[in-house]
């Protein structure tokens, strides 16, 4: 039974990280990986009471991590169809590509920590077309973005979503990470702004010529103000809620999901249908991506019976006595998430390692965030975040490889040499 559970879940990880070539969709082969998987586990177990238990324990920790992931995805829909991103794009400006990009990096970075880095991402990206006329210069920007979207995320639980399941999963508390990431993640940044500064260095902004942006026209100031605010006055509060109550974060993103839709009805009650149609929560919850939450189900259900099976536990031993030290053994999970998703990557971590060998806030979770949460800018398909720039501007997997991946690189190892000494200074 253990090989064909090892066989299916390798050939369905093979699929996922090859979704681009095959061209079937990553969520296809996590849900019929996990479908399979179960299937195989029930047939040979015979126990259909443990199963029956095991699979509700493995349901009751997915469901937390879709619904805080669905929660959060549909208050920045929101925010966005409000223009509500304005607040902060519509402030940077300048005339030379060198303090562009240093601003572009920063605002991607802290934007990130607060949203995700895949929205941020997304967002930046966006703006980048109404700042830049030459794609060349957009495409190099891109590569940027993805770095800083990226550090950005790893340094807080909402930033994204492996930080997340940590911080679900127990393995992470909400002040530690921040304070434990915040420098590591700024020098996985300020590494590749540092050097692209030089590259770009008295070279001025070739801005496209500005049209009226007719979205503006749907909603007013105050609105935009009031749903920006508010939506990410919800996200920056979750942690505090988990905090003060102790109750689950999804049932806190779900509270202010409600508050945000409660608002959103009483500034809109007096317009007609047709034009509060695309501002409402309702179109917000159409809006989200379905796929990537599928996904999640799919390949946390899948990683689950790794756990039950005791296979995860039987590799962190191996990796134990093969490389022995924690430390490049987490490095090298985060160079891994540069060619693979990062999600099964930290979730098959999370069933290897224990709570009890390895408590809340130790070495092995704060570095696998970062490791896993950063890494994935080295290639332009190891991270959400990559992939939606890819898409936006058609970014070829080689060109990024030439021009950012080296950049992503140092970076990434800059940071975690940081992590490594300043633990051995100060443990």
């Amino acid at each position: 039974m253990l090989t064909a559970l090892v066989i299916v879940f390798v050939l369905a990880y093979a699929a996922i990280a090859l979704e681009h070539p095959i061209k079937i969709n990553k969520s296809a082969s996590a849900l019929i990986g996990a479908g399979l998987l179960w299937t195989i586990y029930a047939m040979s177990s015979g126990n259909a009471t443990l199963i029956g238990q095991q699979l509700g324990e493995s349901l009751m920790g997915t469901a937390q991590v879709v619904f805080f992931l669905m929660g959060a995805m549909t208050i920045v829909e929101v925010v966005d169809a409000h223009n509500g991103f304005e607040v902060i794009t519509s402030r940077i400006s300048t005339k030379k590509l060198s303090t562009l990009m240093w601003m572009v990096g920063f605002v991607a970075f802290f934007l990130s920590s607060i949203l995700d880095n895949l929205t941020t991402t997304i967002v930046m990206v966006s703006l980048m077309k109404k700042l830049l006329e030459k794609r060349e210069d957009r495409l190099f920007f891109a590569g940027i973005i993805i770095i800083a979207a990226n550090a950005g995320g790893a340094w807080t639980p909402i930033g994204d979503v492996t930080t997340t399941m940590l911080w679900i999963g127990g393995q992470i508390t909400t002040l530690a990470i921040m304070k434990s990431l915040f420098i590591p993640s700024m020098i996985n940044l300020l590494v590749p702004l540092t050097v692209t500064s030089f590259v770009l260095k008295g070279i001025p902004v070739l801005a496209p010529v500005r049209s009226d942006d007719a979205r503006g026209i749907a909603t007013s100031d105050n609105e935009r103000n009031v749903m920006f605010f508010l939506g990410l006055g919800i996200l920056v509060l979750v942690p505090v809620f988990k905090t003060v109550t102790n109750l689950p974060p999804f049932l806190g993103i779900l509270f202010g999901l409600g508050i945000l839709w409660l608002v959103g009805d009483l500034l809109h009650r007096n317009k007609p249908d047709d034009d509060k149609e695309h501002l409402t929560l309702a179109h917000a919850l159409s809006r989200i991506d379905m796929g990537s939450i599928v996904f999640f189900i799919g390949i946390l259900l899948s990683v689950s019976i790794l756990e039950h099976t005791h296979i995860l536990k039987s590799l962190a031993q191996w990796l134990d006595q093969s490389v022995g030290r924690q430390d490049l053994i987490v490095m090298i999970i985060g160079l891994v998430s540069a060619v693979v998703d990062n999600v099964p990557l930290v979730a098959a971590s999370m069933g290897m390692y224990s709570l009890t060998q390895y408590p809340a806030d130790s070495f092995l979770w704060e570095f696998m965030a970062y490791c896993a949460g950063t890494g994935g800018s080295i290639l332009i398909i190891g991270s959400a975040a990559g992939v939606a720039a890819m898409g936006l501007e058609k970014i070829d997997f080689f060109w990024y490889m030439r021009r950012i991946s080296g950049l992503a690189l140092i970076g990434y190892l800059g940071g975690a040499l940081f992590y490594i000494a300043e633990l051995r200074l100060f443990p």
